[in-house]
């Protein structure tokens, strides 16, 4: 029998050792593409048994040329550089990792919303430019007794909800699909997208990019906001319409923003998002931390191993 093939679309990690150590008992040979354009994924994926991928681009014209693919594991929570119909048409299965990150990303939105909230990083410019002034940083206000709403209640924001709440934080969430009982052992309130809007002191977005959440943070609901609010992104850049945003930052109806994530990424150099004193922005980093990757590569590759193997994957997606 042919040694079974494994190609590697793209790879952020400084090492793939915990990703081939999960895939040791299959012996198999690796290809890592030259580069995430088509014609280098094809390159060494045409014959490949499975295929890893991080962010290049996987669309359906491209998984109707390989032979043999059975499997594809995505490092990491979202799918949307998988075009899911056609893998699934093909009979190819797809397996993600959406709980790999849950304490790293939960903490990064806490940390957003502290230093949003004390107005850390102004300080910090502040101080670094040997001013040592108050006056610039007024008002601060209490964070005990303000409300969290989180847009979409998965599991991170179910992560960051006690965190919240031991900063005395009062937690609401806008998600119609979560089940009452999550919602009762959580102690967090579901309510209506407008209701969360104009009750929260600090938005936090948490909902998956969808045709429909595309652009879901607009003018229209910045407008529903209340006066001085802060938005804090730590999901995917698309959910807020940036210039929407601006808007929102220049009329003073935004009190700040804590990005993560941003629309294109890397963030343009002429950005109207930079240079601003109550704008933190962090290089989509929120995932990260030694053991979140690790713990990403064994449990993606792990599922393809599965799939290879003729078993379940443990964190399988459908179309």
């Amino acid at each position: 029998m042919p040694r079974t093939l494994i190609a590697i679309t793209d790879s952020p990690f400084p090492s793939l050792d915990p990703a081939k150590q999960a895939l040791a008992r299959l012996d198999p040979e690796y290809r890592m593409a030259k580069s995430p354009s088509a014609d280098d994924i094809l390159a060494v994926a045409r014959d490949a048994d499975a295929i890893l991928v991080t962010y290049a681009k996987l669309p359906a014209d491209l998984l109707r040329r390989l032979k043999r693919c059975k499997a594809i594991g995505r490092f990491g929570l979202g799918v949307d550089n998988i075009d899911l119909p056609a893998a699934k048409a093909l009979g190819i299965a797809v397996n993600y990792v959406p709980d790999y990150c849950l304490r790293e990303v939960s903490d990064h939105a806490m940390a957003l919303l502290l230093a949003l909230a004390r107005k850390v990083v102004l300080a910090n410019k502040l101080v670094q430019s040997d001013r040592w002034e108050v006056p610039p940083l007024v008002p601060l206000r209490r964070l005990e007794g303000q409300t969290l709403g989180l847009l979409g209640f998965g599991n991170i924001p179910r992560a960051l909800a006690p965190k919240a709440k031991a900063f005395g934080l009062k937690v609401l969430t806008h998600d119609p699909y979560v089940a009452a009982d999550i919602l009762v052992a959580a102690g967090v309130e579901n309510v209506g997208f407008d209701d969360l809007l104009a009750r929260s002191d600090f938005l936090s977005v948490h909902a998956p990019l969808l045709p429909a959440t595309r652009g879901l943070v607009n003018a229209t609901a910045f407008a529903k906001m209340k006066t001085g609010a802060f938005l804090i992104n730590t999901a995917r850049g698309p959910l807020v319409d940036e210039a929407a945003l601006v808007a929102a930052l220049d009329s003073g109806r935004l009190g700040g923003a804590a990005l993560d994530v941003v629309t294109t990424e890397p963030l343009a150099k002429d950005s109207p998002l930079l240079g601003r004193d109550n704008v933190i922005l962090t290089p989509h980093t929120a995932f990260y931390s030694v053991e979140a990757l690790e713990e990403l590569q064994s449990k993606c590759a792990s599922d393809v191993a599965r799939v290879l193997r003729g078993e379940k994957a443990l964190y399988p997606i459908s179309a």
